[in-house]
């Protein structure tokens, strides 16, 4: 199969020695967010007002602090800061006591309520990370439907974390007919369960090898099983 543009971090991914290739990719296309929004384009017009509009998640305002530019931290959180604080406040301030007496009962959240839940389901590098991935998640089932080569790659993978294990679980049935999903599954069911077990033997190995009866014995492949069980059991980035 030909190369195409959108397959080349898929393939490279299933390349790399990791315990899960989307992890990777996502990992990937976050740094690349986050190169982003911390450059020269949060001084642009329309950045600025998607940065003010929907702000930013705990994980990657916490990942942006790291970064060097502190002052392009400080000048987003502000202006987004303005932004709310005005908006919350006309909110607040339209949204009267209710005349039915001090125990009745509200059906309906107020517009102060909805205005934080949508703030808090929004995020400007989320936003930017998230139709990207869905593309390399379409693109895995496109190479699996079209590519014998990286459906082997596939198959002898390391598997996936259990949050991305049940993503291509899911989306499997969207993107493949019944027969291509039954082979897919069982090869999915395959690989990620071999894998699990593979890296929690290894856990089992760290945890007999602190016993002192095996003080002598070998530590086999279980040394770096604590990250890789991590990367295993949560949805977290982890540098391998």
């Amino acid at each position: 199969m030909a190369e195409q543009l959108y397959t080349i971090p898929v393939n490279d991914a299933f390349d790399a020695d990791c315990e899960c290739p989307l992890c990777l990719m996502a990992r990937d296309l976050e740094r690349s967010a986050i190169e982003f929004t911390m450059g020269p384009s949060y001084m642009e017009d329309d950045n600025r007002e998607m940065t003010d509009k929907l702000g930013f998640c705990p994980k990657h305002i916490r990942m942006m602090y790291a970064d060097k530019n502190k002052l392009g931290v400080a000048l987003m959180l502000n202006t987004h800061m303005n932004k709310t604080n005005r908006e919350l406040k006309a909110l607040a301030e339209k949204d009267a006591p209710s005349s039915k007496g001090l125990f009745s009962r509200k059906t309906e959240k107020s517009p102060v309520v909805k205005y934080i839940e949508e703030l808090e389901s929004n995020c400007f590098v989320c936003q930017r990370i998230n139709p990207v991935f869905d593309r390399y998640v379409h693109t895995i089932f496109h190479m699996w439907k079209k590519d014998s080569e990286f459906k082997e790659k596939f198959k002898k993978s390391k598997g996936f974390c259990t949050f991305h294990y049940g993503i291509l679980y899911d989306k499997g049935s969207q993107f493949l007919n019944q027969q291509q999903y039954d082979e897919f599954r069982e090869a999915l069911n395959k690989v990620y369960f071999d894998n699990m077990y593979r890296v929690n033997s290894d856990v089992s190995w760290f945890i007999d090898k602190h016993d002192y009866r095996n003080k002598e014995a070998d530590w086999k492949n279980s040394k770096d099983s604590i990250p890789r069980a991590i990367i295993k059991t949560e949805h977290t980035i982890i540098e391998e």
